[in-house]
């Protein structure tokens, strides 16, 4: 079986000869490039488009290669992480958890040439939050003292950034924030400097020479929907990287994707890419050894827009939690590659409860439910979705049919993608299947992303309890981690098995094969695609 959604294609002989000698035509210069056993070759199915992570929520592949943040995260085992020195060799917390103070490494350089300063992390976080940067990330930085005053332009710089000295930086916030510093490991918290910045104006991160960080990579060729050459930065910090240069070659199609691979051509095949191929790859005498697999820190769930009746009533919202055979899908879907949820906290995330209470599958419930909230009948939905979003109509459909023998008549509502999110973010938008993956590995962000008050209807859920509310502003703010676990794993009893607010359905294990040159490679804590190939080495 070849290509995504399931779609059953037969190549003949000819017919691959005739693809691998088109993709050599094609790849061409990254075939030259090939050779040399330090180039590491890897795809992308999509255009970057921009390094300028706070402009792009897409892709992170440039930010965590080319940039560096103030504190890392880096994987100590399957789904697990912790937060290590970055730019700042060492940081302070003050004893009511309002102000941070980083100290920076001295003598770390960008690629063209400057030297970090405090001032550079002051302007990168000021930028952020100044509204003609449009910036799509502010959240992270939302607690920060006079974030909201300079987002709304009634300020010409952030109040709570300040630099003490040439190599110390303080960040002051309007509160304690107890996943702060996690939140300060993410890619969207990666630092620019101020002169390069400015003077790249809204070229910057588009081209080589509009792009400078001060990561392991140097950016050095991009071609838009083709390729990008990533060479080694030989004055990074931590030590050069092992590998000379990254190919990135941008690859949409999943058939194309496989012959270069076993082509020799690129060096990471990631099964999220191709989905249907993890079965073949597993179970391939020349490749069942060489697969790497990491548990991915996110999770597949429907939403239920309570503004829409007859979801303002629990029991059909309990109801719908019944009637979806999540196995199913899982299996039929994904190949059983993963792990139903029946939470909020996906597996490896810090507070993650493996202890809660199953939620059952059984149709029969759910239509004695629907009788019981007045649906002898049964009740209509609609479920939207962005059009052509293959993944979604496949999930979609499994579950419409399970749905129907639960007594819910549900009909797939395929949306143009700007109306989705837009009729999304006013809270009109009906049920819909999405993913979540930790940005960073705190609860909240999964619980605050979803469930604060503004978040709720931003999503479409408009799910209103102030019980919750209250409980998530003292969840940041709470100091102790174990009295946060205990706290976020009752609202998650609350929201999901008392309100029923969420379905959950499964996290997934993300499934990559790797050629044999490839050398210590590591999926990252979150399962992201998206990751830092530093530590890479390669071999004959």
């Amino acid at each position: 079986m070849f290509g995504e959604g399931g779609i059953r294609v037969r190549f003949s002989k000819w017919l691959c000869a005739v693809g691998i000698a088109f993709i050599c035509v094609v790849y061409g210069a990254g075939t030259a490039l090939a050779q040399d056993n330090k180039v590491l070759r890897i795809p992308y199915l999509e255009d970057p488009k921009t390094a300028d992570c706070q402009t792009q929520t897409i892709s992170y592949l440039l930010p965590l290669n080319c940039f560096d943040r103030l504190v890392e995260c880096i994987t100590v085992g399957p789904g697990e992480s912790k937060i290590v020195p970055g730019l700042a060799e060492r940081w302070e917390i003050s004893d009511d958890g309002r102000v941070y103070t980083f100290y920076l490494r001295k003598g770390v350089f960008f690629h063209h040439g400057t030297e970090l300063t405090a001032d550079d992390v002051v302007y990168t976080f000021d930028r952020m939050l100044d509204p003609n940067t449009r910036a799509l990330n502010t959240d992270i930085l939302d607690w920060v003292e006079g974030a909201r005053e300079r987002m709304d332009g009634k300020a010409i710089y952030t109040k709570g950034l300040e630099a003490l000295d040439r190599y110390t930086v303080q960040i002051t916030l309007r509160g304690p924030y107890a996943p702060f510093l996690a939140v300060m490991a993410s890619p969207q918290a990666s630092i620019y400097n101020r002169e390069f910045t400015i003077k790249s104006g809204n070229r910057f991160g588009l081209t080589p020479e509009t792009t400078s960080g001060t990561g392991p990579f140097v950016m050095k060729e991009y071609v838009l929907n083709d390729h990008l050459l990533l060479v080694a930065n030989e004055d990074y910090y931590r030590g050069r990287p092992q590998v000379d240069e990254i190919l990135v070659r941008i690859t949409p199609d999943p058939e194309t994707l496989r012959m270069l691979f076993e082509a020799g051509e690129i060096d990471i095949f990631d099964c999220d890419y191709a989905v249907s191929q993890i079965p073949y790859f597993t179970n391939h005498p020349k490749w069942k050894d060489y697969v790497a697999s990491s548990p991915r820190v996110g999770i597949y769930y429907y939403s239920i827009n309570q503004r829409i009746k007859p979801f303002d009533d629990v029991r059909v919202r309990k109801a719908l939690q019944m009637a979806i055979d999540r196995k199913l899908i899982l299996d039929e879907l994904f190949y059983g590659k993963g792990h139903l949820e029946n939470g909020i906290m996906p597996r490896g995330l810090i507070c993650h409860n493996p202890d809660l209470p199953a939620i059952e599958y059984d149709p029969e419930k759910a239509k004695a439910l629907l009788a019981q909230a007045g649906y002898p009948d049964g009740v209509e939905m609609e479920i939207a979705q962005v059009s052509g979003a293959r993944q979604w109509l496949r999930i979609n459909e499994v579950a419409q049919a399970m749905l129907r023998e639960a007594g819910f008549k549900a009909r797939i509502r395929q949306m143009d993608e700007a109306a989705f999110y837009a009729t999304r973010s006013t809270g009109d938008l009906p049920s819909y299947v999405q993913v979540w993956s930790a940005d960073f590995n705190d609860p909240d962000n999964f619980f605050y992303t979803f469930f604060a008050p503004r978040n709720t209807v931003a999503r479409s859920f408009n799910y209103e309890s102030q019980e919750v509310f209250d409980a998530l502003e003292k969840g940041r703010s709470l100091s102790d981690q174990g009295e946060r676990c205990e706290l976020y794993r009752k609202l998650e009893q609350v929201i999901v098995q008392r309100d029923a607010a969420w379905v959950p359905l499964f996290s997934l294990e993300h499934v990559y094969v790797l050629q044999p040159r490839v050398k210590n490679f590591v999926a990252p804590w979150n399962g992201w695609s998206d990751m830092s190939y530093y530590g890479i080495r390669l071999e004959d």
